[in-house]
């Protein structure tokens, strides 16, 4: 009985709340929300007593977005504002859409007042179509005077224009060609190039894997870098990656001999009580317990070290004025390290994370080109972390 008030409560304070927002909406000036609320609530058991005043909610909200709405085309009609084509479009697809989320619901009864809610539905297909062309129009004509202004952020905001145009108004005219040509004309092309100012050779592989722009992730649409200059391609921009220092430790190998204790569970024994006698179960069968005892190895460890470490800096250059623009400077490293082991003794007294080294063996110290290339790698996720927080051309 409890849980059955207890649900009935609940359910009443969750139909309150939610009338409560629906009206805080409504009275805000929030229609189209507290709409979206009321509809919510009224797609399940819309005939229901309790839901009476999401119903009353919903005819007011309606009434007055949709005078809202009819007020603005009035006004932005005769405002006849070319800028304004594109609000004047999206408030006929509200009215139209405000419609349609309401249809399927019809009809929705008022109890108390015997009728149904009114809900003064009107056709928007012509306003629709003729703000539609006229925004589609707009928007054509002002990317063709903007593709004559040779402003590269200018070419940007024609590809985002025909592209919506595109999902409102598909293959209109040649939209498409525009955008093709908006696209290359508003793109920056930067011409990447690596310097090793160090006074040691870099591994071709490296230079090749920092120009290899296919593994960056960079998200910017609007810049395309080349390490090869291509004909008839202007180059806007320059980053030159330079190799500042590399410095590379000796081979290191360092001994050292340890021995380690601990108690370590040896199978099982017998349980013995207090007075010597074997602890049996409720079955008479000896109650078995863990055999502990004492383990002790003598550990002989080798360690294998060589590290490796490069400072460069990364250069933004405009090729326009030949002036540097920024820089940022990054530093890697990278260690090379081996541990293997033997022992003497139980090798259970060891860490349980120290087995591993008692398989391993002396390995072949790589190369200063290899540990190079290696440092490298880390190199590389710092270049590409540059570019891809940072951008040549500001907005």
């Amino acid at each position: 009985m409890k849980n059955i008030t207890f649900l009935i409560t609940f359910f009443i304070l969750l139909t309150s709340c939610g009338v409560k927002q629906t009206q805080n909406n409504l009275t805000s000036g929030n229609y189209d929300a507290a709409i979206d609320i009321a509809l919510s609530n009224l797609r399940a058991n819309k005939d229901k007593k309790g839901k009476q005043d999401y119903i009353y909610l919903l005819e007011e909200a309606f009434a007055k977005a949709k005078e809202r709405d009819l007020s603005t085309i009035s006004f932005l009609k005769k405002e006849n504002n070319p800028r304004d084509f594109e609000k004047l479009y999206n408030t006929y697809l509200a009215l139209n859409d405000r419609q349609e989320k309401i249809k399927p619901l019809l009809p929705l009864k008022l109890i108390k007042e015997g009728r149904d809610a009114i809900f003064p539905f009107d056709n928007y297909t012509d306003g629709i179509i003729s703000s539609k062309n006229a925004l589609s129009n707009y928007l054509y004509t002002n990317a063709k005077a903007l593709m004559l202004t040779k402003n590269k952020m200018n070419y940007r905001k024609v590809y985002d224009d025909l592209t919506y145009l595109d999902k409102i108004n598909p293959n209109y005219k040649d939209a498409a060609k525009i955008m093709d040509e908006a696209q290359f004309k508003g793109t920056d092309f930067v011409m990447v190039y690596t310097q090793n100012e160090t006074n040691m050779i870099i591994p071709a592989q490296l230079q090749n894997d920092l120009l290899d722009f296919k593994s960056y992730k960079m998200n910017d649409k609007w810049t395309i870098y080349h390490s090869v200059k291509q004909k008839n391609t202007y180059y806007d921009y320059g980053m030159f990656i330079n190799f500042k220092s590399i410095s590379i430790s000796p081979e290191q190998i360092k001994e050292r001999e340890f021995v380690k204790e601990r108690q370590i569970v040896d199978g099982q024994k017998k349980q013995i009580d207090a007075n010597g006698n074997v602890v049996l179960d409720r079955q008479g069968k000896p109650v078995m317990v863990d055999n502990l005892v004492n383990a002790t190895v003598r550990i002989y460890e080798v360690r294998q070290l060589k590290s490796c470490q490069i400072t460069a800096k990364v250069d933004f250059v405009d090729n326009a004025t030949k002036q540097p623009l920024e820089s940022f400077p990054i530093a890697s490293e990278f260690t090379f390290e081996n541990i293997y082991s033997t022992y003497k003794g139980d090798r259970r007294a060891a860490d349980d994370n120290y087995y591993a080294y008692f398989d391993k063996k002396i390995v072949p110290f790589p190369s200063n080109e290899q540990m190079v290339f290696d440092t490298g790698e880390d190199l590389k996720n710092k270049v590409n972390s540059v570019i891809s927080k940072n951008q040549f051309r500001k907005q």
